[in-house]
């Protein structure tokens, strides 16, 4: 009887009893695999009593609506009411009711107020009740030359891979500026980044961009620190930088095939400190003093609470390296509202502050990188990136600790090539806490990650509606799937995205629920559509006009091999190699299915007049299964795929720069910590000799040429 109350009760709380597989089968959630996930939401409920029964209130915490429409909210209770909704605009509105309560159908859009109070002679005593309203719109924004059916395309860019003649051995935003303007120059209308997301300036070895500390601030690893005011105009800044020892560190930086974090980091972080010092010299009526206070005020708690851990962090991995997140901090700094934590800002003031400044210079160079698209007239500009979560013991979760729930972590159940599935280690919001605290946490997590940018790429979009929850201490196998509140996070979406006049692009590959397709395409969410995988029930390559138009596309991603790498069946090696792959003979399977993949795509480049003469086959099928069984892609198809993708129906293209220089190694290689170097593999050349490269800059004018001719 009590399992069958626990089941009820997971089942209310939005755990699932069920998903379809990989291979399209139902597969059953274990019973005690979901009593687990409810016992990590701390729900704390008794098993006579339902979820709804523990939060029942006598208003709903928020409701959601679409701009003109209108609501009616039941009242159990006879009781006259007078109700007032307070618009987000200033306007105040109220009338009485009883039984029910139906809002105006004129509600502008944004976030407002219901007070509901009950109609007494003791007026003073009597009960308010209040619900937030959130008027949305009916779908994101949209460029202005989407919206006329252009197709543009860009470059899809890890910002730490690119070199340059003058950065400090990582991609910064100076590089950044400088890539935005040459591709512009050659009709690119945006480029799109990893996430930015704050890291660990104490910890810089732990790379991940999807394993953030924090999403709502910047990694400060990619300041340009040639371009800080104060660093230039600083002697001591100037004699260390110009010392022989820093510029053979500087040229050792740039010189490695792999980022060197902890060198990098140590470098910027001196030159820093430096600039900061000379900062400090500034009067009060200084223009970038003046701009940098109202940073702060403007930025309110959640900017101090970073600085303040990136400053705790600091002093104490320093002390002791196991002290690498909150959860192993010493008790007294696990509480970021705790006496010692609130001396620690009384003495360390200076410290917090310098790492306030460093947000405040990763911002404005941010800002600057997006002027300079916007002045290169590109119509989207950046397009940044939101990773799904957060590190477990990251500054996110510090601030936030009741919203995460850290008992578990999210991931991806097993499928075909991933046959153990994927534990990314990262806490899931608790959709039930999320929804409690008015969404705000996602509100802000928009709002921060749509600044100085013209779109915003969700990964894992899928979400929005469910996430895989992983038991601690289990293999990914056995999770189960979360739901979340998806049509209320889509409604905040559109509104957010209309504000900040910023498109929206779903990553949403892998497994994709029915459900959820039609409502993000119904809100304006561009879908995510890779070449790879663009194929029928048959096998057979999508031509380019089968292309969905609300989408973008593109060759390849982070996590799947370049176009060479592909070809020669890079991956499957590189998995064979480091254990990926248990099963042998579904290895095998794979290494067949790709040489069958690979003449299913000279196929499908000849049948829709892609295959140039360039690449020598004269298109009978066995000279192109000869053609796809090479062990090299040559130039001539590497560009082939380029124009034929280029020719798409989607809105939106977007490449990688691996392929245009035929690089192998890929740059993640998901499933695995140690034993690949993720997030470290840089371009083969720097930027400079990208844009002046004769066969790159004939690849790129050649596939502006395919978007403007069906646009």
């Amino acid at each position: 009887m009590e399992n069958k109350c626990l089941d009820d009760l997971a089942t209310e709380a939005g755990i699932a009893t069920e998903y379809i597989n990989a291979y399209g089968k139902p597969q059953a959630i274990p019973a005690q695999i979901r009593h687990r996930i409810l016992q990590a939401m701390g729900t704390n409920i008794p098993v006579e009593r339902p979820v709804s029964d523990l939060t029942a209130l006598p208003l709903p915490t928020v409701k959601i609506l679409m701009q003109g429409k209108a609501f009616t909210l039941t009242l159990n209770s006879s009781t006259q009411y007078q109700w007032q909704i307070q618009t987000e605009q200033g306007e105040d509105l109220h009338g009485n009711c009883q039984y029910q309560l139906t809002s105006p159908t004129s509600l502008p859009l944004g976030y407002h107020t219901l007070i509901l109070t009950p109609i007494s002679r003791q007026k003073d005593d009597a009960q308010h009740h209040t619900m937030q309203i959130i008027v949305t719109p009916e779908r994101c924004y949209e460029p202005k030359p989407l919206k006329k059916g252009h197709k543009l395309w860009g470059a899809c860019v890890q910002l730490y891979t690119l070199r340059s003649e003058n950065n400090w051995g990582i991609g910064d935003f100076g590089d950044l500026k400088q890539m935005l303007r040459k591709l512009a120059q050659r009709g690119g209308a945006f480029i799109g980044l990893n996430p930015l997301h704050a890291m660990y300036p104490a910890m810089p070895e732990n790379a991940s961009p999807y394993s953030p500390s924090s999403r709502h601030w910047l990694n400060v690893i990619y300041i340009d620190v040639n371009q800080v005011e104060d660093f230039k105009s600083s002697t001591e800044a100037q004699t260390w930088w110009k010392s022989p020892e820093t510029q053979h560190k500087l040229q050792h930086a740039r010189q490695t095939e792999w980022v060197d974090y902890s060198t990098v980091m140590t470098l910027k972080i001196t030159a820093l400190r430096l600039a900061y010092q000379q900062f400090n010299t500034r009067t009060d009526a200084d223009p970038l003093y003046i701009a940098f206070r109202q940073f702060i005020t403007q930025s309110g708690k959640s900017l101090y609470s970073q600085a303040v851990y990136d400053a705790l962090l600091c002093k104490l991995y320093s002390e002791n390296h196991a002290y690498w997140g909150w959860p192993v901090w010493p008790e007294k700094y696990r509480e970021p509202d705790s006496d010692t934590v609130q001396e620690f800002c009384h003495t360390h003031s200076q410290e917090i502050e310098f790492f306030l400044w460093l947000q405040w210079i990763a911002d404005s160079q941010l800002a600057d990188c997006f002027s300079e698209s916007q002045n290169s007239s590109m119509p989207i500009g950046i397009y940044r990136d939101l990773a799904v979560g957060v590190a477990q013991g990251g500054s996110e979760t510090w601030e936030n600790r009741e919203l995460y729930c850290t008992e578990v972590s999210i991931g991806a159940p097993p499928d075909i090539l991933g046959p153990l599935g994927q534990n990314w280690g990262l806490p899931p919001m608790n959709p039930h806490v999320l929804q409690a605290q008015h969404y705000r946490p996602f509100i802000e997590l928009l709002r921060s990650n749509m600044r100085h940018c013209g779109a915003l790429r969700i990964d894992h979009v899928m979400a929005l509606l469910r996430l895989w929850w992983i038991p601690q201490g289990e293999s990914a196998a056995q999770g189960v799937y979360v739901h979340y509140p998806v049509d209320d996070l889509l409604a905040i979406l559109a509104l957010e995205s209309q504000r900040h006049c910023c498109m929206v692009i779903g990553e949403d590959l892998g497994i994709v629920p029915e459900e959820i397709v039609g409502k993000l395409r119904d809100r304006g969410v561009y879908s995510y559509k890779v070449f790879y995988f663009e194929r029928d029930e048959k096998g057979e390559f999508k031509s380019p006009d089968e292309y969905t138009t609300q989408a973008m596309a593109t060759i390849t991603t982070h996590d799947l091999p370049t176009l060479r790498g592909f070809w020669q069946s890079g991956d499957l090696k590189l998995g064979e190699s480091i254990g990926l792959y248990p099963d042998n003979a579904l290895l095998a399977e794979l290494y067949d299915e790709r040489e069958h993949c690979k003449q299913k795509l000279l196929a499908g480049l000849h049948r829709s007049g892609y295959l140039s003469e360039s690449s020598f086959i004269t298109n009978t099928p066995i000279q192109l299964q000869q053609e796809a069984s090479s062990s090299q892609i040559s130039v001539s198809i590497n560009h082939d795929i380029h124009y034929y993708l280029a020719s798409s129906t989607s809105a939106l293209l977007g490449l990688q720069p691996e392929d245009w220089l035929d690089m192998e190694h890929p740059v993640n290689v998901p499933g695995t910590t140690r034993e690949y170097p993720n997030w470290r593999r840089k371009l083969a050349v720097t930027l400079e000799a990208i844009f002046k490269d004769e066969r790159v800059n004939h690849l790129l004018e050649t596939v502006d040429k395919h978007r403007r001719t069906i646009s």
